[in-house]
């Protein structure tokens, strides 16, 4: 589908108005907020720090929904797939059988919504380029992967050190 632009005028979709006040306060500090946290250096590992300082990595993002299934008491498995470098995925155990769920959330060509009807994973593995999806359900996370974020000091350093197989 082709997009068309009502207005022809690029500033026009920037521009404030009644319902898009983006000059509201609130509206600067959550979007000041949000951006700080797309290029925050910090890695967090354990789900109440996820949750604490809203920020996490792939695997990260994991252990939060995890730890939040569990504490409600839905088995909730940890689950990889590779690509370039391993991803992280949960695992929500409902009405007799696994659904995997992909934490990383969604953005434009991403669309890893939720679901135990259809899997709706961001990427697909593609086995021709040594892409994979790991089939063990782990109910702790792959020490390779804690290993990474705990020794990691900072993201940059988390980039260069991610691992590239379980």
């Amino acid at each position: 589908m082709e997009l068309i632009q009502e207005v022809p005028d690029l500033s026009a979709y920037l521009a404030a108005d009644e319902a898009i006040d983006h000059h509201h306060p609130l509206v600067r500090r959550t979007a000041a907020r949000l951006a700080r946290d797309a290029g925050d250096p910090r890695v967090t590992w354990r789900a109440s720090d996820v949750l604490e300082q809203g920020t996490g990595v792939r695997y990260a993002k994991a252990h939060a929904p995890a730890a939040l299934l569990r504490a409600e008491d839905i088995p909730t498995a940890l689950c990889y797939q590779k690509f370039e470098t391993v991803h992280g995925l949960v695992a929500v155990r409902f009405n007799g059988a696994w659904h995997r769920q992909d934490p990383r959330g969604n953005k434009p060509g991403v669309d890893a919504q939720f679901s135990l009807n259809e899997e709706r994973l961001a990427f697909a593995p593609d086995p021709e380029s040594n892409e994979m999806d790991y089939p063990v359900l782990y109910a702790e996370p792959h020490p390779v992967v804690l290993a990474a974020l705990k020794a990691a000091p900072d993201r940059p350093y988390l980039w260069q050190t991610l691992p590239t197989a379980l």
